[in-house]
């Protein structure tokens, strides 16, 4: 017996430590509801963990904010209470404090989900996701919520002009406030899921969108009128706290760390794909769907706006640099 204890304990000894992890489940939350897209990304990125760890490591997904808005998943990562989180890039200025993420949507910068997709995969999207070691977050990627339009009760806007005045709900962030301000809207800061009250009961006039959380949150209900202007894109920075990440076995941080980088491009191609499919879903709902005639007017006005953030930070600028060597 003791020689063959003494065969076990070595060849245990030569096997790799994968084979002796335990099962790891984490739970990933996000603020949009279970029909979003940001749940069919973070079930993307969820799938392809599972497959990379012969379901070893288990990422729940919960959606609906279950977990919380946009803000407490923020900081519940830096805190440690909650494991893992899809949150939108404008919640990053606002508590983080620094505006780098604002690169990912600087008005008509970039012009196709499939070159978001391509910048964000460079060394530039990297540098961005490791930005936010200072703040204990490990950042795995990114999941697109779909291009932006604009969402109205009673008025259709063809043109600039119709855009004057019309109380807008906006993230209440600097960048967005510049932008909305440029293109003469009056802007109004406001959460997320007070937003369908708000158009239901008049408190807004219109809300900067992408169609996929008008279909999924049913704003159609309230608001029939969409005009693509495709203004700018509303990615979702996919991270863990940097100690849950740490705690875990090389082997299962580099099948996460895979997984998060090839979710990108995956992502974005269904998010071009499904703004199509949603376009007429809305159509069926009786929303009327326009393009804004003087679409160059509103690019002009926004333009200053972009000039401005530029200037912000180094890494702003070499994001916009790199969008535009792809172009």
């Amino acid at each position: 017996m003791n020689i063959r204890s003494g065969i076990i304990a070595a060849i245990a000894l030569l096997l790799p430590a994968t084979a002796f992890a335990q099962d790891v489940t984490l739970k990933f939350g996000h603020a949009a509801t279970s029909k979003h897209l940001f749940q069919d990304g973070l079930v993307m990125f969820a799938d392809k963990v599972a497959a990379k760890t012969g379901g070893k490591v288990k990422i729940e997904v919960y959606g609906d904010r279950q977990l919380g808005d946009d803000k407490q998943l923020l900081e519940g990562i830096q805190l440690g209470t909650i494991d893992g989180a899809l949150v939108s890039v404008p919640t990053m200025p606002l508590v983080l404090n620094s505006p780098v993420f604002d690169s990912l949507q600087l008005p008509f910068l970039v012009p196709s989900y499939d070159k978001m997709a391509e910048v964000l995969s460079s060394d530039v999207g990297q540098k961005l996701l490791d930005s936010l070691a200072t703040s204990n977050i490990k950042g795995l990627g990114y999941i697109e919520a779909g291009q932006r339009h604009f969402l109205s009760r009673t008025k259709a806007v063809k043109t600039v002009a119709d855009f004057a005045g019309l109380k807008t709900r906006i993230v209440p962030t600097p960048l967005h406030k510049a932008i909305w301000e440029a293109v003469g809207t009056a802007p109004i800061g406001m959460a997320f899921g007070e937003v369908f009250s708000a158009l239901e009961t008049g408190t807004i006039d219109a809300v900067e969108i992408n169609l996929s959380s008008a279909f999924a949150e049913s704003y159609y209900e309230a608001a029939k009128n969409a005009t693509l202007t495709g203004h700018y894109f509303w990615p979702g920075v996919l991270m863990m706290g940097s100690a849950k990440f740490d705690g875990l076995t090389d082997e299962q941080k580099k099948a996460i760390v895979e997984a998060g980088h090839e979710v990108i491009a995956e992502h974005y191609a269904l998010a071009r794909d499904q703004e199509a499919e949603i376009t007429k879903k809305l159509e069926e709902k009786g929303v009327t769907i326009s393009k804004l005639e003087d679409l160059a007017e509103m690019q002009a006005k926004t333009k200053p706006v972009l000039d401005a953030w530029v200037a912000k930070d180094p890494l702003i600028q070499e994001f916009v640099s790199a969008v535009q060597k792809t172009n």
